[in-house]
């Protein structure tokens, strides 16, 4: 076999179907689209979600609640998660990045407290909580806190 000899199954790749070319296709003269009426014609048709003069669907459902535009969405870490960092290391949002922790858009990070450290770290984050500055402090690390 060579891969030249290479060729998918009979039947398992279908060729596109040409609409108005000819009469002998079977395709020709109206190409499948009847005759007359708003969706013969080119550019016809009605937009996505009408419905006839229906009321919508999107009209028709209850609206409930609110977007804030301006939520702030921060990657979650925990205490657990810094043991893999070197003891004496700055741990920064670049460097929870570079080891994988946080991933995606986010407006910070947040330090929460669940697991134990043994290793003294220094911790520079936007949000931290109680129990994981205690538990950094504790370990005889030190934290920052930046102000968002």
């Amino acid at each position: 076999m060579r891969l030249n000899d290479l060729a998918p199954a009979p039947g398992a790749r279908k060729s596109r179907k040409r609409v108005g070319r000819g009469v002998g296709s079977g395709w020709g003269k109206t190409a499948g689209r009847g005759s007359k009426g708003q969706n013969s014609r080119s550019g016809g048709g009605v937009r996505p979600g009408y419905e006839g003069g229906q009321m919508p669907i999107h009209r028709r459902l209850p609206k409930r609640g609110f977007t804030n535009i301006f939520k702030k969405t921060y990657a979650v870490i925990n205490i657990r998660d810094l043991a893999k960092m070197e003891s004496g290391s700055v741990v920064d949002e670049a460097a929870l990045v570079r080891a994988g922790l946080v991933k995606g858009r986010r407006d910070g990070v947040k330090l929460l407290g669940q697991g134990d450290i043994a290793i003294p770290l220094t911790v520079k984050i936007d949000l931290i909580s109680q129990s994981a500055r205690q538990k950094i402090e504790s370990a005889g690390g030190t934290v920052e806190v930046s102000q968002l």
